[in-house]
């Protein structure tokens, strides 16, 4: 690599970097704010409360990780146009495609890096951090013990009344379905083991129900327990809890081959997971976007202005990607054709724009 290109590099790690920073910085410091509220209650300190903050850091950088890159890579950009270093460096023969790849490269290394980051360390830490606050606060017992659900396993549609601890249920019910789709058992059980592969139900009563809709009871508290083998685990189980957007990306993966061995719709897990699969070409295609504000012709505006107009276009196409997810759920579009067809679009026109700038 050229003193050149590493000299641009680096301003661009910088510029980026100090982004990082304040942003976090401003985030920390509205949430120490909100968490103040919480300090005094049972043993919630002020330490307990930055602790909770720190460990919840990389979760957040990893969400504004597009946009942090974006303003940060802009800003440096930005830097070496107004002192003119840009000018020299066009003069001495490096070309707009090459600024742009510079820049595109360094911009793909940071994403990288925080999609590591967010996808490996981010969950760990925020599961971490919830469980020391909620112990902290004295709602441990409170945040194990979720509500109810339902759930299908194959021809099996199983109702838990009460998920203790995401490894002890009460009041289970399983409901198997036959090829008719009519009811054919009903399994009933005050509380259920679950150690992720099977169901030891406790006090089991079993009604088995014929075609002519007669039930026979058969009671099987003498034996205490019947096992039943499933096909979910504990982490579908907790994800039943939480929105797409807080499941790692691996967690996002089994619930979609398990909603379609299911038959069931898995629509908005398939969209959260092709808008993380294009993250880093959403971020070409907004910093490419920029760049043509970046080297447009300097009668047109002042330097601060075109900075402003390619942040917030690069900002407006990714809240358009996202709606575009939101719509494809209204309209039953594909999932995986809405999430890259708009990048690749975008990608390919400024590169041509950019192209015929280059050779002017």
């Amino acid at each position: 690599m050229k003193i050149r290109d590493r000299y641009i590099a680096k301003t661009l790690l910088m510029y980026s970097l100090v982004v990082m920073l304040v942003w976090l910085s401003i985030y920390s410091f509205f949430n120490f704010l909100s968490e103040l509220n919480s300090v005094g209650t049972s043993n919630y300190t002020i330490i307990e409360a930055i602790k909770f903050i720190v460990l919840r850091i990389p979760e957040v950088a990893y969400d504004q990780a597009s946009a942090v890159i974006l303003l940060g890579c802009l800003l440096g950009m930005g830097h070496l146009a107004s002192t003119g270093q840009l000018l020299i460096f066009r003069v001495s023969g490096l070309s707009v495609l090459r600024t742009v790849w510079i820049t595109v490269k360094n911009a793909l290394v940071l994403i990288f890096l925080l999609i590591f980051i967010g996808e490996v360390l981010a969950p760990v830490l925020t599961k971490y951090a919830e469980s020391e606050r909620a112990n902290a606060l004295g709602q441990a017992s409170l945040s194990n013990n979720q509500d109810g659900f339902w759930i299908r396993d194959g021809d099996n549609f199983i109702n838990v009344e009460n998920n203790v601890d995401g490894r002890l249920f009460s009041g289970i019910t399983i409901f198997g379905i036959n090829k008719s789709n009519k009811i054919e058992s009903i399994f009933n059980s005050e509380s259920a083991n679950f150690d992720g592969k099977s169901l030891s139900l406790n006090e089991t009563d079993i009604y088995l129900i014929s075609e002519k809709n007669k039930f026979e009871k058969i009671d099987l508290k003498e034996r205490n327990i019947y096992s039943k083998s499933v096909a979910f685990d504990q982490d579908l189980i907790s994800s039943l809890e939480k929105e797409p957007k807080d499941l790692s990306t691996y967690t996002i993966i089994k619930q979609i081959r398990f909603l379609t061995d299911n038959k069931l719709r898995a629509g908005v897990f398939e969209v959260e997971l092709y808008q993380r699969l294009v993250k880093p070409i959403s971020l070409i295609a907004m910093i490419l976007l920029a760049m043509l504000f970046i080297f447009g012709s300097n009668r047109d505006a002042t330097l601060g202005r075109k900075i402003f107009f390619g942040v917030a276009i690069g900002l407006s196409f990714e809240l358009i990607s996202r709606i575009g997810g939101a719509m494809s759920l209204s309209f039953e579009f594909n999932p995986l054709l809405s999430s890259f067809a708009l990048p690749l679009l975008v990608i390919i026109i400024a590169t041509s724009v950019l192209i015929k700038k280059s050779t002017n």
